[in-house]
């Protein structure tokens, strides 16, 4: 019983210098030890910005450079985009094999657009290729120049014709994918490959 009360004693002698300690130490932090310096103009524009900088999500290695785009666009979501990029790659090439070219209208800039259409009107299209795998291997540059934002694409396909996968080939292109920063439009057209 004597050890018990001890024990008791002992926790509230600890406990009253904790909260003794917590209460020094709340009065010093915080107040300025004299050598600070003034906080000048460009200080305090710094802070500034820091406060206003938008948050930028983790990104792989291969996709830094779209934090660019980040800080242009509000809402840009970098694996949304990714995986429309790669749904528009498909499309693109489904539709301009099979000499599609509405789909193709909607989804190309106009010089590309004309690229296209007059590469579909020579034939040089094939309507018995097929995809077999897409990966987009890395952001190769994203800008922003006069309210348009461009991303360049390294992407790797495999494609076989004919429904037999023994005549799977790989290609790799470089797509420019084109967005206007005002546009409410959650397309980016494809604008050079």
């Amino acid at each position: 019983m004597v050890f018990d009360s001890l024990e008791f004693y002992d926790i509230i002698i600890f406990l009253g210098i904790a909260v003794f300690l917590i209460y020094r130490l709340r009065n010093v932090l915080g107040k300025k030890g004299g050598f600070e310096k003034q906080a000048t103009n460009n200080n305090v524009a710094h802070e500034n910005f820091k406060a206003n900088k938008k948050t930028i999500p983790q990104l792989k290695d291969n996709e830094l450079k779209l934090s660019t785009v980040y800080e242009a666009l509000d809402d840009f979501d970098h694996k949304k985009f990714l995986d429309g990029a790669k749904f528009a790659f498909e499309t693109i090439i489904n539709a301009f094999n099979r000499s599609d070219k509405k789909t193709l209208k909607n989804l190309l800039t106009k010089d590309v657009y004309h690229s296209f259409e007059e590469a579909i009107d020579k034939g040089k299209n094939n309507p018995n290729y097929q995809f077999y795998s897409l990966v987009v291997d890395s952001v190769e540059e994203a800008t922003v120049i006069n309210n348009t934002i461009n991303i360049t694409l390294k992407i790797t396909s495999e494609q076989f014709k004919d429904n037999d996968e023994s005549t799977i080939t790989k290609k790799q292109d470089t797509w420019i994918f084109q967005k206007d920063i005002s546009s409410k439009s959650p397309i980016w057209l494809l604008s050079s490959t």
